[in-house]
């Protein structure tokens, strides 16, 4: 039979609301007292009920991640740096994966799957700045990502445009003037891609280089073979460049693959920078430079945002959006000195 409080009790010579006490982690127990109900719980195997303790403080003590694609690197090591920071919190987290699909996101945000939880951090994908309202929800929501801006619920996100451009004046000033950018996704503004492309431009205006669409590789999705599907679309087209700016790191292992097949040096020939600094990153040959996002802190504002909204739902304080600092990693990729001859 299934070992109860009263078995604990017993054996720890306390009462039940003791017991109730330590294993809610009550503050104002002895040490003693707390050391006897734990020995007693461990020799026993007792497993506190989380669905009666659930109904009785109307909280699952579990929170939802939704994210687009775990195969990504950046959501793969996002999710680890949510659930760490969302056990440090004596949370548990359910992950569910969007594929990125406007239909399943919106699906998942009238999910009752959700009602098993205390709320939602989304990292929207498919949907876009019209969808704004749909985010208005009856439960704690921390949105990622950059597709909305100005909706009605907490924002977590990095700083898109500004770390582009600075990944760009990185290639800029290690002499490089004929820099590619690999990623785009043609006509979007509001956006990761669309928000990059906007900080790389920026960067060229800056320094009087001007914008050359033949040195633009579109790829709507941002995996490895897209990123040598793009590298070689420019190869082909027989352009002069010296660097390249690769909208995510997955994007820029793919081109680095490119070039070498072409017979490019990396970094003589190209240097090559990416964006999110996975931890592959450090690991390639050679290493690659990047720009750090804020990733771990995006993952520990965005859990302590909805905890703060769980502990707090009647609070009525505005919706804010919160913004991660960013850091160039310069590694092997981008190598400071005297500009290589572009062809």
């Amino acid at each position: 039979m299934a070992v109860t409080l009263h078995d604990v009790a017993r054996l720890a010579g306390v009462s039940i609301k003791t017991v109730s006490n330590v294993i809610n982690d009550y503050p104002h127990i002895r040490p003693a007292t707390r050391e006897k109900v734990e020995r007693a719980i461990s020799e026993l195997g007792y497993t506190p009920n989380l669905t009666a303790r659930s109904l009785r403080s109307g909280r699952s003590g579990a929170i939802a991640l939704a994210v687009p694609d775990l195969a990504l690197a950046y959501f793969a090591e996002l999710a680890a740096s949510v659930i760490a920071a969302a056990e440090a919190s004596g949370l548990v987290v359910l992950v569910e994966q969007t594929g990125g699909d406007r239909d399943r996101e919106l699906e998942l945000l009238r999910s009752p799957r959700l009602k098993m939880t205390d709320g939602l951090i989304f990292s929207a994908l498919g949907l876009g700045q019209e969808d704004a309202d749909v985010l208005d929800v009856p439960y704690p929501l921390v949105l990622l990502g950059e597709r909305i801006f100005d909706g009605p619920t907490d924002h977590v996100t990095m700083q898109n445009v500004a770390a582009a451009r600075a990944a760009t004046e990185h290639l800029i000033a290690s002499g490089r003037r004929r820099i590619a950018v690999v990623g785009v996704h043609e006509g979007e503004v509001i956006g990761s891609a669309g928000l990059r492309l906007r900080g790389y431009r920026e960067a060229l205006e800056a320094h009087g280089i001007e914008f050359d669409e033949s040195l633009v590789g579109p790829s709507m999705a941002w995996h490895r073979e897209s990123g040598a599907r793009a590298m070689r679309e420019i190869l082909g087209r027989g352009v002069p460049f010296d660097g390249v700016f690769a909208m995510n790191d997955t994007l820029a292992l793919g081109a680095m693959r490119a070039l070498l097949e072409a017979g490019r040096r990396v970094p003589d020939d190209v240097a090559v920078i990416g964006f999110d600094n996975i931890d592959e990153a450090q690991y390639t040959v050679p290493s690659l430079s990047t720009i750090d996002p804020g990733k771990a802190w995006i993952a520990q504002t965005a859990v302590a945002t909805l905890l703060e909204r769980i502990a707090h739902p009647d609070s009525g304080a505005p919706p804010r959006l919160l913004l991660a600092d960013f850091a160039v990693i310069e590694r092997e990729s981008t190598p400071a000195f005297a500009p290589a001859v572009a062809r």
